[in-house]
């Protein structure tokens, strides 16, 4: 083959028109994501983009909008039991599903119900 995949650079997540403040208080706010600038040709879109490690979650507008059901980013993190407490003391409903070998993870929608894991990996 003459291409080859190097990683992700971002992932996109949709929320209804004039989210920004709420997106702020979610991603920067409780999980501590620091908020990056849009490029100057899309401000008008509306939106904000966060940075997750070396890539970006941008979150963007759409009318009318609808969360996705399942379909969601896996950020992985350390210290998953501490996020999950940090989680439940902000109010946010921590959600489990079926178990993965060598990771521990966990759920939880963001302000616009976009389901969110964390995954925190462990030796075998």
């Amino acid at each position: 083959m003459s291409f080859s995949f190097r990683g992700i650079d971002h992932i996109q997540l949709e929320a209804p028109k004039g989210h920004e403040e709420k997106a702020r208080s979610f991603y920067s706010g409780v999980l501590g994501l620091e908020e990056i600038p849009k490029p100057e040709n899309l401000r008008s879109h509306g939106g904000c983009w966060f940075l997750c490690g070396p890539q970006e979650i941008h979150i963007g507008s759409l009318e009318p909008f609808k969360a996705p059901e399942k379909a969601h980013p896996a950020l992985v993190v350390t210290g998953l039991q501490s996020l999950r407490s940090h989680l439940e003391e902000a109010s946010y409903t921590v959600e489990e599903e079926e178990p993965i070998a060598g990771r521990d993870r966990l759920f939880v929608k963001d302000p616009f119900g976009n389901r969110i894991e964390f995954l925190e990996y462990h030796a075998l």
